[in-house]
């Protein structure tokens, strides 16, 4: 009885520390890693033009490139777990910087990235995402899969078609409670905001 009990303490424990995952690299794309659909994914990510999109791979991706600047300095850490994920970019060109990551389409999202332009298509857990200045565009699918959306920009333009909303000007918000399971909290500082 002690040995199966021994072995089953040691597969389980194999198997945990086979799901978590440390990743630094510097100047490669793409940086991958494998990951359960149905997680929290965490981003903390640099300036620039980014589109984040759901996929029907279990797989975190990282994919990035300037047409006119050197990469060799953008670092991406990623870390995970079971069901949570980290991943931080860092040291990006200023200008002309592109990057594209793909998460399970099923994950929770929790992002926040200083300047540009961000998209976020086909992901349809839970979403907390803030930029502090630029455009901000979320594909929000089925609206009636939400129980809460608040939206904000404290300078700038609020538009959600899905809900007749379309307002400009300081300190602008909504909030809208549905029949659904998840939430969307989305905040632009200095910009626009689009939900579609």
């Amino acid at each position: 009885m002690r040995t199966v009990l021994l072995a089953i303490l040691i597969l389980t424990t194999a198997l945990l520390s086979a799901q978590n995952i440390k990743i630094d690299e510097a100047g490669k794309s793409p940086v991958e890693a494998k990951f359960a659909p149905g997680g929290d994914v965490d981003l903390d990510l640099c300036s620039g033009a980014v589109v984040l999109k759901g996929v029907d791979e279990n797989i975190l991706r990282i994919s990035y490139n300037s047409e006119h600047y050197r990469t060799t300095q953008v670092k991406v850490r990623l870390e995970t777990t079971a069901s949570r994920a980290k991943i931080e970019v860092t040291g990006c060109p200023h200008n002309d910087f592109e990057m594209t990551i793909e998460v399970p389409k099923s994950s929770s999202l929790y992002l926040r990235m200083f300047a540009g332009d961000l998209e976020v298509w086909g992901i349809t857990g839970n979403k907390d995402v803030q930029l502090h200045t630029g455009q901000l565009m979320i594909d929000m699918g089925d609206p009636a899969s939400y129980a809460r959306v608040d939206a904000s920009v404290t300078t700038g333009e609020i538009n959600a078609s899905p809900f007749e909303v379309s307002k400009g000007g300081l300190f602008r918000s909504f909030e809208r409670d549905g029949p659904g399971r998840y939430r969307l909290r989305a905040h632009v500082g200095a910009g626009e905001l689009d939900l579609r």
